[in-house]
């Protein structure tokens, strides 16, 4: 599953280009929004937390939008602006939650953990530790958070995030392989000026991961005997190679030398 994870990431990213970069665009004045809220820290610090807080709050809810159009793109589909629109307003609860959740794991790895560390003794590093541990928890799950909402809307953020986690420890390896192809994403992101993948690329590659999971859990709803750890995955993928058709690195960039 793995392997055709990185050939789906890829073509879906490549198919939908454009639209990745407009959507990039509105992320990249959001992280300028967030330094020049940071920049606000040295004269007034109460309205630099207030302008950060904001900031992180219309990340909350455009990363909604674009969560949206990339669960789109993962099923080929074009939603366009009225599918970013109506992504916002289905998942509007989502997005409150999601907000909250990216100030706590900001809170914890920024402030929270360094002031434990501060103790300087072993009660204050141990606190420090497990505060680590929840705070790489939380920050696994959030991949899964979003598309696991469009694919099952009628959720309660909550359970959602339950969801997120529980597909997090069920698929240990891979979330950590999925967790380094995230940053390999944020490395070319910086490279590109946010462009491409940036922020969309990675929405993107967690509808991928999402959907091509689930097809695990759909089969073993339907084979309850089955041996998790050996999954029919040729068969399961069998419609979704269809559809990413035998595409390569060659032929979509020459194509008239197929």
């Amino acid at each position: 599953m793995t392997g055709f994870f990185l050939k789906k990431a890829f073509f879906d990213g490549w198919d939908n280009l454009i639209s990745m970069v407009v959507l990039n665009l509105g992320f990249l004045l959001l992280l300028l929004a967030f330094m020049g809220s940071m920049s606000l820290m040295g004269t007034n610090t109460v309205l630099a937390l207030l302008a950060l807080l904001a900031s992180a709050g219309v990340f909350s809810f455009y990363s909604a939008g674009a969560a949206a159009s990339t669960h789109a793109y993962a099923k080929y589909e074009r939603p366009g602006w009225e599918g970013f629109k109506r992504g916002i307003r289905e998942s509007w609860r989502h997005a409150l939650f999601y907000w909250l959740l990216i100030v706590l794991d900001a809170t914890l790895i920024l402030f929270v953990i360094p002031f434990y560390l501060s103790y300087g003794n072993a009660i204050g590093m141990l606190l420090s530790v497990l505060l680590f541990w929840l705070f790489m928890g939380l920050t696994l799950a959030l991949f899964y958070y979003f598309p696991l909402f469009f694919l099952m809307q009628g959720d309660r953020p909550t359970k959602t995030l339950k969801k997120s986690f529980i597909i997090v420890f069920d698929n240990l390896f891979f979330t950590l392989f999925f967790a380094v192809y995230q940053v390999v994403n944020l490395v070319f992101s910086a490279l590109l000026a946010g462009l491409a993948p940036g922020v969309t690329g990675m929405h993107l590659a967690s509808s991928d991961a999402v959907k091509l999971l689930m097809l695990k859990y759909d089969y073993l709803e339907e084979h309850a005997d089955a041996d998790r750890k050996h999954l029919p995955w040729d068969e399961l993928l069998y419609e979704e190679r269809e559809c990413v058709g035998h595409r390569s690195l060659k032929n979509m960039i020459f194509p008239w030398k197929d």
